[in-house]
């Protein structure tokens, strides 16, 4: 009888999932997984734009950075406080020069030939190719970003030399007389540096701004500078950092010979330079990679450049700082 039973009793089916089932599953995943790339997406973006961002406010500020420290130490001589008292080792190497036509050994002049002005501070204002190129042969051509600043700068360092390079530039000084010569020691110096004296690497430099980072044609502004630092000596172009694409800088004059600047001048003279006591600094910085989902068009307005409306997809800040030349401060206070 039980077998009998189990044998009429019906089986019971096991059911799938039918069609309208699955397809809504599927709809379900497929939002699902949009979802997921959205966000994916996004956050690739973001990152992307923040460190493209960031990396160019780490590059302004280091630009800024550099461009003070130079300006606060122009005109320092160590403790040979002025520059006409400077004199020239008889073998001073003439390297790559960097000054006007026909100037033999700018870069290690100190002060103006005939007018005794110091020649630790120069100013181009907005410069062209053509300006630069005037002012500094160790330019070539399309180097200079035109309508940006050039701005050359000549001191010691701020520490005494340790070992001497054969490719270096040195003052050596007591604080009474000094001597500019170049490689290890001075081979026919026209005065005697008595003991105790000191060495002093010479630092001079010329910043800009190129209008590329690596290679002509790659539209990547870059403030560089030249710099005393090849064999020889000679002139170098070390590049400080990419996405700077102007330069600016007002210097204060001080016309009362009371230290503080009473005028702050975009263009000024070799003259009126000998009494810049300050200057002001803006640098206008864009990211190096555009942002496909942004577009500027904010106006820029630096100092006594022509407005900026760039219509791209950079991002941009302007950034500034003020600095004190305390070097030519001194200078002017006390008289010289």
């Amino acid at each position: 009888m039980s077998l009998i039973l189990m044998m009429n009793t019906p089986k019971k089916r096991q059911a799938g999932f039918s069609v309208v089932e699955l397809m809504i599953a599927m709809l379900l995943s497929m939002a699902l997984a949009g979802a997921i790339i959205s966000v994916f997406v996004n956050n690739s973006y973001s990152f992307k734009q923040d460190d493209n961002v960031g990396r160019m406010q780490d590059d302004a500020r280091y630009a800024l950075h550099e461009i003070a420290f130079d300006l606060s130490m122009a005109g320092h001589y160590a403790d040979l406080h002025i520059p006409s008292t400077v004199s020239y080792d008889g073998g001073l190497t003439i390297g790559q020069d960097c000054g006007p036509a026909g100037q033999v050994n700018w870069m290690y002049q100190t002060t103006e030939a005939g007018t005794g002005n110091s020649l630790s501070l120069m100013a181009i204002d907005n410069a062209t190719s053509a300006t630069a190129a005037a002012a500094h042969s160790c330019f070539a051509a399309g180097e200079v970003l035109n309508g940006t600043d050039i701005v050359s700068i000549k001191r010691v360092a701020g520490a005494e030399a340790g070992v001497l390079s054969a490719n270096g530039a040195y003052l050596r000084t007591n604080g009474t007389v000094g001597v500019l010569f170049s490689g290890t020691t001075p081979t026919a110096p026209p005065v005697t540096v008595a003991l105790p004296r000191a060495d002093w690497a010479f630092r001079p430099s010329i910043y800009y701004i190129r209008p590329f980072a690596n290679t002509p044609g790659d539209n990547i502004p870059t403030l560089c500078r030249k710099a005393l630092a090849a064999a020889g000596p000679g002139m170098t172009t070390e590049c400080i950092a990419t996405g700077i694409e102007n330069l600016q800088i007002e210097y204060g004059i001080d016309t009362t010979e009371d230290g503080h600047p009473n005028v702050y001048i975009t263009n000024p003279t070799l003259a009126q330079m000998q009494t810049a006591v300050a200057a002001r600094i803006f640098i206008v910085a864009r990211t190096t990679d555009i942002d496909t989902r942004y577009t500027n068009t904010k106006t820029y307005s630096v100092s006594n450049s022509p407005d900026l409306v760039p219509g791209d997809s950079f991002h941009r800040r302007v950034f500034s700082t003020s600095v004190s030349i305390q070097n030519i401060r001194t200078m002017n206070m006390m008289g010289f």
